[in-house]
């Protein structure tokens, strides 16, 4: 039996907006793919901290790919949402769009799934349960958990290679 608390899937939904300014830009006007990076794994934190009410560390973002470049003087957004909980362990996945200020348009422009552990005195801790409440999260959940298998799997596999 699980008596943890329950924290519904919508309590940990983040947006964050950043304007990419030339500082945030490479030398073709595009945003520099760590930027991209490290403003996914805040949002994403954001996000774990809200379900876990606990400091929380990230482990991993799993295959981010660009989808589409975001100009210098567009708008990037980041949205955020726990897809699972395990044990200490959570998923976050974490949408990026840019828009075009001037015509309100967006592009999806990457997605990453993210990996955090809850901290408390700097020791992994118990998570909540995640409650989903739509189909959609419930989807989500079940794809989170086929992730996670891969991600231990090649865990597994880079550990026995080490001997």
């Amino acid at each position: 039996m699980n008596d943890r608390a329950a924290v519904p899937a919508s309590v940990t939904r983040v947006e964050l907006t950043q304007l990419v300014l030339p500082q945030y830009t490479n030398a073709i006007g595009t945003i520099f793919g760590g930027q991209v990076a490290a403003w996914i794994d805040m949002c994403a934190a954001i996000s774990a901290q809200r379900f876990c009410r606990t400091q929380v560390v990230t482990v991993s973002i799993d295959e981010l790919h660009f989808l589409h470049p975001i100009q210098r003087g567009h708008i990037a957004i980041f949205r955020s949402c726990v897809n699972a909980a395990w044990n200490r362990s959570v998923e976050v996945g974490v949408r990026v769009e840019g828009e075009d200020p001037l015509t309100g348009e967006r592009t999806h422009t990457a997605s990453a799934y993210t990996t955090f552990v809850s901290l408390v005195e700097g020791h992994p801790a118990p998570v909540p349960r995640l409650l989903s409440e739509s189909t959609d999260e419930l989807r989500r959940q079940g794809e989170a958990e086929l992730r996670r298998q891969s991600r231990l799997r090649h865990r597994d596999a880079l550990e026995a290679r080490r001997g």
